[in-house]
């Protein structure tokens, strides 16, 4: 039998899995769908804006005791600054290990990193291939697009960040630099950068527009498998600073790490297991404590049933498909149907105003922990003694306005998985 089942294959459940693992744990995940990797920047954002407030947040971690105090539901509020900060150095040292090193600012402060249309994102760990982006620094950039590349536009993102006070000029380079494909997407485009055959001719073109002393943005799409020889060798020959700037989904950077994180646990025996969607669960009751048996996943004929000793729940809010919602009002948790702090009333899950600088009450709610990471019940106990919780479907925080989602996810899953240990090692 499984000592963990992770359900959920986003950022919580594969930080949870890999710390679990390493414990001695026999450990499987299993998830209907990819994790939110897929979806963002391929950064770890911790803090980039205070709820409520409109100015950005310059050193995260120390606003995390202060973010505690007035939001005492939040997820940092359950962990504390220090647990957040050894998660966030353990976060580091693994992304060294499996070959894709995150790093930030030396003092800790958030970098200030180009979004996909020139809008300044506060982030606090990212690769190395966008660090170079950080608008603090004073080289003037040379954003270069391609022609019929969908949702990347150099001259808006340049336009952007010129009104912004960044000295930044765009350029536009034929797409069949790079492929000759006519039906494609940033996935492909980077894996096409994978060649050593294609990247001298992209270096060889830019390095004829480049003017000294600027750095030059790209689309994320500077190798898939081989990233770290693409990125060095395309830098390397233009000899000029080079950074990434991420687009819509699909996200090669978040591919990237998913995937790294992928190879990772399956080096330390632990299965993930895409296409498995939670319908059912199984539970016992004995001296008034309630546990979890089994959960069942779809099939094409009888559900298949997963025991383990114990769970995590880490399948995401509603973004994710781990809270759904009808236009009844109602809301529920997809799997074991746990309590939430969402408001019944439907008129109380938004505000007036779409940007509404505190957020909307909906995207708040979510299930309530104790400080061992468990879902509580009504009554304010653990609803079942072998039950555990992290990420996205966490109570207390509008993660994507507050720019905290990695974090969260990085500091829930591990605590996480240091509670689960704690239990199985008593």
């Amino acid at each position: 039998m499984l000592d963990l089942l992770v359900i959920g294959a986003g950022l919580s459940g594969m930080i949870a899995a890999s710390a679990a693992a390493r414990a001695g744990l026999n450990v499987r995940v299993i998830a209907k769908g990819l994790g939110a990797l897929h979806w963002g920047a391929g950064t770890i954002d911790v803090l980039g804006y205070l709820p409520g407030e409109a100015n950005g947040v310059q050193r995260p971690l120390q606003k995390l005791e202060p973010l505690a105090s007035n939001w005492p539901d939040h997820p940092y509020a359950f962990l504390g600054s220090g647990a957040v900060a050894k998660a966030l150095a353990d976060f580091q040292e693994l992304t060294v290990e499996i070959g894709l090193p995150y790093a930030g600012d030396e003092n800790d402060d958030n970098m200030l990193l180009p979004s996909p249309v020139g809008a300044t994102r506060p982030v606090f760990l990212a690769p190395a291939a966008q660090r170079a982006g950080d608008l603090r620094r004073s080289e003037p950039m040379l954003v270069v697009g391609f022609d019929g590349l969908r949702d990347f536009y150099p001259h808006l993102i340049a336009e952007n960040l010129c009104k912004q006070g960044h000295a930044a000029r765009a350029l536009s380079l034929p797409l069949d630099l790079i492929t000759s494909r006519r039906d494609y997407n940033t996935v492909h485009l980077a894996q096409a950068l994978d060649s050593s055959e294609v990247r001298p001719r992209l270096a060889d073109e830019i390095g004829k527009r480049v003017r000294s002393g600027e750095r030059v943005g790209l689309p994320a799409i500077l190798g898939l498998n081989d990233h770290a020889v693409a990125f060095a060798g395309l830098a390397n020959r233009i000899g000029l600073p080079l950074f990434e700037i991420p687009t819509l989904p699909p996200s090669v950077p978040g591919i990237r790490l998913f995937n790294a994180l992928r190879r990772h646990l399956d080096q330390l025996g632990v299965r993930v297991e895409i296409g498995m969607e939670a319908i059912a669960f199984d539970s016992t009751s004995t001296f008034n404590l309630q546990s979890l048996t089994s959960v069942q996943t779809a099939t094409s004929a009888r559900p298949l049933r997963h025991r383990a000793r114990v769970f995590l729940l880490a399948t995401g809010g509603i973004l994710g498909g781990g809270i759904a919602t009808d236009h009844t009002g109602k809301s529920w948790e997809t799997i074991f149907d746990l309590p939430l702090t969402i408001p019944n009333d439907r008129a109380q899950w938004f505000r007036p105003l779409a940007l509404d600088p505190a957020g909307h009450p909906v995207f708040r709610g979510g299930v309530c922990i104790d400080g061992r990471m468990q879902p509580l019940g009504d009554d304010g106990q653990p609803i079942y003694d072998n039950l555990w919780a992290a990420g996205g479907i966490l109570t207390g925080a509008d993660a994507i306005r507050e720019r905290s989602r990695e974090g969260i996810d990085i500091a829930t899953g591990r605590a996480a998985a240091q509670g689960i240990i704690a239990y199985l090692q008593t």
